[in-house]
């Protein structure tokens, strides 16, 4: 389907703006609000009912989109594609162009590149890098092609029409504002922590970084390393089993970006006779929250988990019905998030100013996951 046929058909058949905005869980649990709230579905109307008959994946018209996503690194990032392989399905009217890049940022390039000879509708793109894309972003935009970023961020272009995701600063805020509660509670007066970042350049480690490290310096903490694991559990076991022989008896918190770093950091530790986790000799933080996180979490391996929501393909398909329907999507949409512990002892934490609730994991929570 061509972009001018569908710009016709639709300025003939809409009479309404489509109802935007989803929810991404309907199982998440009640009683944990959002760490950034999601954006608002406006009230639906009898004129808006109609017009989801005619939404762009209802139209019996084919739409194209290309999406290039980072890789297959995680279990976050499995999830991240199943949802847009889900969404964007043949059965709901879609025709999905998927590159997974491996991590390569010159053949992420490329693949926005092909999508453009393609002619595509849509472009999703998960960009594995922070900088560097104003040159095909124009080319996107001089093709006349809309771009939707989501996960990580752009930083040296705005040449997209939305970016759907998570605040990964505030992320980062949130485990250093628990982190100081929790030793509160548990009367831990100094705190030496280990940092296992993700990809070097992902905007993703970056907004942890620096939130984690906003709070530690103002608490007075010591960042003992930090290093790279790239997001992987080979990553992770790789910079931990080097941090315990080099860092031995030194640290009593290691803060992994990603559940599978956690994953490779608790391997090492076993190796090294290090206990950790709920009652152990170090305190285990990790971010994204996925089953095999939230289990751990449970069984008292893990700390603290806070969700990096994978599922943005509901809300990037609002954005398309918003953009084919003639209207504006917001820049940034936010998508809910809950961050979770495994012991009771901390109702809420503050952030930013804003109270956030802690979320106790059970067994109905894991099942409700990604």
């Amino acid at each position: 389907m061509k972009r001018k046929l569908i710009g016709l058909l639709l300025c003939v058949a809409m009479t309404a703006t489509m109802l935007s905005g989803c929810g991404s869980k309907g199982d998440a649990p009640a009683d944990a609000p959002a760490a950034d709230a999601p954006a608002e579905a406006p009230a639906e109307s009898s004129d808006d009912a109609e017009a989801d008959a005619d939404a762009p994946a209802a139209s019996g018209d084919v739409i194209t989109i290309g999406f290039a996503q980072v890789g297959h690194e995680s279990d976050w990032r499995t999830a991240s594609t199943k949802s847009c392989q889900d969404v964007f399905s043949a059965e709901n009217g879609y025709d999905l162009q998927f590159v997974d890049c491996d991590n390569d940022s010159a053949v992420q390039l490329e693949a926005v590149r092909g999508f453009i000879e393609q002619d595509v509708d849509y472009i999703i793109i998960d960009p594995i890098v922070s900088t560097g894309w104003d040159t095909v972003l124009t080319e996107c935009e001089d093709a006349g092609i809309p771009v939707i970023i989501i996960d990580r961020t752009i930083e040296d272009s705005d040449k997209y029409v939305s970016w759907v995701g998570s605040n990964f600063k505030t992320e980062g805020l949130a485990a250093g504002e628990w982190l100081k509660a929790y030793a509160a509670e548990k009367g831990i007066t100094e705190i030496n922590a280990l940092v296992i970042e993700g990809s070097t350049g992902a905007s993703a480690t970056i907004g942890r970084t620096e939130g984690f490290k906003e709070i530690a310096d103002r608490e007075g903490w010591t960042i003992v390393d930090s290093q790279s694991g790239d997001f992987t559990q080979d990553g992770g076991a790789e910079v931990m089993e080097s941090y315990c022989k080099s860092y031995e008896g030194k640290f009593n918190v290691v803060v992994c970006q990603n559940d599978n770093e956690a994953f490779g950091a608790m391997d090492a530790m076993k190796q090294a006779g290090v206990s950790y986790g709920v009652n152990g000799d170090v305190i285990l933080i990790s971010f994204d929250a996925c089953t095999a996180g939230l289990e751990f979490v449970k069984s008292g391996d893990i700390n603290a988990d806070f969700e990096c929501n994978p599922l943005a393909a509901p809300f990037v398909e609002e954005v398309i019905k918003t953009l084919a329907s003639g209207g504006t999507p917001e820049k940034e949409v936010y998508m809910e998030e809950h961050w979770f512990v495994n012991e009771d002892i901390i109702s809420s934490i503050e952030v930013n100013g804003e109270t956030q609730n802690l979320t106790v994991v059970t067994d109905d929570i894991i099942a409700a996951q990604y």
